[in-house]
């Protein structure tokens, strides 16, 4: 369904616009060996237990607790946010070209909706000044509340006086995406930046052929 009346859009971050890998650190401490980084990061420091942090339970708190529960990995456990910062990457450059270009127009509002400890974020936000771009940004941390959950979603309409129906919603999580189109945002999930840019034109969101021309992502619809 085309959707010719979008006021509002909002983008994730982590996966979207900026690139987060563990690896970065966890690689080399395991010599390379991926399927040894790979057992720790399921087991160890699992994704769960990140997501934890994210809907705003205390790092401290959260590492001394995994320690007691895996104490021959207590080295290990306290780089996990001890050295956070070397696990951010550089922007997405082609998706972040598209929020450049949108940001220009000024005919958009620009969100964004974000899992993201509270502790962390201001690091990303040192690193990345373009976040400043967004007219608000709601923080899981911050709302001690993460997505998939319905009500911080809410918390991004009723803050900032969004009609889901006339905003876009972008993330890189299926689940996310799902829960935003439940509450009536025309939701995209991210698989890249060709793929954003040719679901951004079917709700009529045009981009120039020059910017459409140098994102090198493969295009890969969906259904909106």
């Amino acid at each position: 369904m085309k959707a010719p009346g979008i006021q509002t859009i909002i983008f994730d971050l982590g996966g979207v616009l900026i690139d987060w890998q563990p690896a970065y650190v966890f690689l080399k401490e395991f010599r390379g060996n991926k399927e040894k980084m790979d057992e720790f990061l399921s087991t160890v420091c699992a994704w769960e237990w990140n997501l934890n942090q994210d809907a705003g339970y205390p790092l401290a708190k959260a590492t001394q607790e995994r320690i007691a529960l895996f104490p021959e990995y207590e080295r290990l456990i306290k780089m996990y946010y001890g050295r956070w910062e070397d696990m951010l990457g550089l922007a997405h450059k082609d998706t972040l070209s598209v929020l450049d270009y949108l940001k220009n127009q000024k005919k958009y509002r620009l969100l964004a909706l974000t899992n993201w400890s509270h502790e962390t974020f201001p690091v990303a936000q040192k690193k990345f000044p373009w976040l400043e771009w967004f007219e608000g940004i709601v923080v899981s941390g911050e709302e001690k509340l993460r997505k998939p959950d319905p009500e911080i979603y809410q918390r991004l309409i009723q803050r900032y006086k969004v009609v889901a129906t006339q905003a876009v919603f972008i993330d890189d999580n299926a689940e996310n995406v799902k829960a935003a189109g439940a509450l009536g945002f025309h939701a995209i999930h991210f698989k890249s930046a060709g793929q954003l840019v040719h679901d951004l034109k079917y709700l009529n969101i045009k981009l120039p052929e020059k910017l459409v021309e140098k994102i090198k992502n493969p295009l890969m619809s969906l259904d909106l």
